[in-house]
């Protein structure tokens, strides 16, 4: 994880930093040489033709190429200085000052607005909640209850259990999953058995920080955000969505030892204690990354004019 997050950007009293060129260049190379690292196998294998189950969920499902993670932005409220930061005043979402260029955070808030507010409102109710541990991953088994093997999400990836055995799991166990874009790809016969019925409309009222896929939607708002968002937070919710989803297929009905993976056997004592001490670490790992955005939201919807004109819902 990176040293530098949106609150340590401010000077005391809220006007812009400006950042020497020297100083900022700095920072761009280093966030390229870790957004290399932290990419490099996703590349390889794109070269190669090659898919991976666990890792390519993050430019599949989150609809980002590694490439968009290697361009950093300084965030709001920071202007760069120097002849290099007069090419990026034709960057989409950046302005000119009389110090140098800035991200356009007035821009930005009326562009996305509805986007904007969306995600201030999931981020702060996030934050006014415990932890909810306990539901030992079995979201990914309800994708898979009572389904073909042809059919299911990851058909070339045997189920660990053999399908009677992942229906047996799926049935002898509580299933309370509280977030929306899990609940959505149950099953049909998996449905009635969650004990919340999440829906878009209700994601702030349901959300919880010890939700995997809530903690991995930490690099969707991110990415939903930028670029009001500093390249060191963004690359910090893109390495902690990596390390949780290495744990959501781990904990599985999925055989993925394939990748030099161990199970975490949630259907024994054990796997279950596994899975919630990791999902107690992953919460606290997120907690300071949900504050930094909601600063960031805050920042955008105070660069809105009084009546909130030219609402959008672009993101």
């Amino acid at each position: 994880m990176s040293d530098v997050l949106p609150e340590q950007l401010l000077p005391e009293g809220g006007a812009p930093l400006v950042l020497p060129e020297e100083a900022w260049r700095a920072r761009e190379a280093a966030h390229a040489e870790r957004a290399e690292r932290l990419t490099a196998a996703a590349r390889e294998r794109r070269e190669r033709g090659e898919s991976h189950a666990v890792e390519d969920f993050l430019y599949t499902y989150y609809p980002w190429a590694p490439g968009r993670l290697r361009r950093w932005h300084p965030g709001t409220g920071v202007v760069l200085a120097g002849p290099a930061a007069v090419g990026r005043a034709g960057w989409a979402h950046y302005t000119r000052t009389c110090a140098g260029v800035a991200v356009d955070a007035a821009g930005i808030a009326a562009a996305r607005t509805a986007t904007v507010r969306l995600a201030a409102s999931v981020l702060s109710a996030t934050l006014t909640r415990p932890a909810q541990l306990g539901c030992f991953g079995l979201h990914e088994w309800a994708m898979v209850h009572r389904t073909p093997a042809p059919e299911i999400r990851h058909s070339r990836l045997p189920l660990r259990l053999g399908s009677a055995g992942t229906d047996a799991v799926v049935e002898a166990h509580r299933i309370r999953c509280s977030h929306f874009d899990a609940f959505r790809f149950f099953t049909p016969t998996a449905v009635p058995r969650n004990e919340v019925q999440p829906r878009r409309e209700t994601q702030a009222a349901l959300e919880q920080p010890g939700c995997l896929h809530a903690t991995m939607d930490c690099y969707r708002w991110a990415m939903k955000l930028s670029p009001a968002v500093p390249g060191e937070l963004l690359l910090d919710c893109f390495e902690l969505a990596r390390d949780v989803r290495v744990l959501d297929m781990r904990a599985s009905p999925y055989d993925v030892s394939g990748y030099g993976l161990s199970p975490v056997a949630i259907e024994t004592p054990q796997g279950k204690a596994e899975y919630v001490a990791a999902q107690r670490e992953f919460a606290q790992r997120a907690e300071p990354l949900r504050r930094s955005l909601l600063g960031v939201c805050e920042d955008l919807l105070a660069a809105l004019p009084p009546d909130g004109s030219r609402d959008s819902a672009g993101g």
